[in-house]
């Protein structure tokens, strides 16, 4: 439900378009709606966005916001990350509210996966 002054979308820059839909719905089984040749809008990944066409990346060390994903099976995803073409950047560690790693798509941006301490 979209609701004033709560985060409603967020969009990501890809370097390819293509490399990125192929990524993102091989690892998460995301899927996209595209929107002329350099847009795609991200369905069925836990809030609205898209990634547009460009050549800077995002991470962290250069001062970026970080995307985080959830999974409940972390060292499946994990693994699901690798073998879909993404590099994972950081292996699993412990931190204060679960586990989590971090990891580059295709393009270069960094995301990070956590789950409960459990999971």
């Amino acid at each position: 439900m979209k609701e004033t002054g709560k985060i409603n979308y967020v969009e990501i820059p890809s370097r390819n378009l293509e490399a990125t839909k192929a990524f993102f719905t091989s690892a998460f089984g995301w899927s996209f709606v595209d929107y002329g040749p350099e847009y795609v809008a991200i369905e069925n990944a836990g809030i609205d966005g898209g990634f547009y066409k460009s050549d800077k990346v995002c991470s962290p060390e250069g001062g970026s916001v970080l995307v985080v994903l959830y999974s409940s099976e972390l060292e499946k995803t994990v693994k699901k990350v690798a073998s879909s073409g993404g590099k994972v950047v950081q292996d699993i560690f412990d931190f204060p509210g679960g586990r989590r790693f971090h990891f580059t798509d295709p393009n270069g941006n960094e995301y990070a996966v956590w789950s409960e301490p459990d999971a």
